[in-house]
């Protein structure tokens, strides 16, 4: 009998945070993820190191950071992505050290950071094109995929091509698919309190 040969399911990355762990650190979060939903930019600055590293240009400090940001502007991504960066847990490295987003911190060394993505919730529809409505391919938790890169795909804004089953190309909701190398940060406690010490992406 013919042997049906399936795929192998895609290595996983599940959400780890240990901020629990140091409930003074937990605290911390907490009150900084309020600032930021409501666009407290004072209690943000309060928090980031005058050292912070924004961007691996050299484009450091605080007035770096404002630089970077503008925070004052309607259009600021900076509430969006601090936002996506605290929401998605983290990991200690040391007592005093603590990295975020779980994506950045535990990525494993065996996919390249460049071209894989992980699927930051459970149940995410892969569908045949990007839109809402397109048909789904398959459903996948928390998955490691392959970037699509090939000649012809759709490039659709807010929708991220994938490879799913062996090769085939689908679309995931770019909210729910994430790249270790895109925002992350962390977080020193210097001086007795909890200072922002980096928040940049890319490599």
């Amino acid at each position: 009998s013919a042997l049906i040969l399936a795929a192998a399911p895609p290595a996983q990355l599940l959400p780890i945070d240990e901020a629990s762990q140091r409930p003074e650190f937990f605290t911390f979060r907490a009150h900084l993820q309020a600032a930021v939903a409501r666009h407290d930019l004072d209690a943000v600055l309060a928090i980031v190191h005058p050292t912070i590293k924004n961007s691996f240009g050299g484009d450091d400090g605080i007035d770096g950071f404002r630089r970077l940001w503008r925070p004052t502007k309607p259009d600021t991504t900076l509430w969006a992505e601090l936002g996506m960066v605290l929401a998605l847990g983290g990991v200690f490295d040391s007592e005093d050290s603590f990295t975020a987003p779980y994506v950045f911190s535990k990525w494993p060394n065996q996919f390249d950071s460049f071209e894989h993505v992980v699927l930051v919730a459970s149940d995410v529809r892969i569908r045949e094109a990007p839109r809402t409505d397109a048909a789904t391919l398959t459903s996948l938790s928390f998955a490691i995929l392959p970037v699509a890169r090939r000649p012809g795909l759709i490039e659709q804004e807010g929708w991220t091509a994938v490879q799913v089953d062996g090769g085939k190309v689908g679309y995931v909701a770019s909210r729910l698919a994430r790249s270790p190398i895109d925002y992350r940060a962390r977080f020193n406690k210097i001086d007795n309190r909890w200072q922002l010490v980096f928040l940049l992406a890319g490599d």
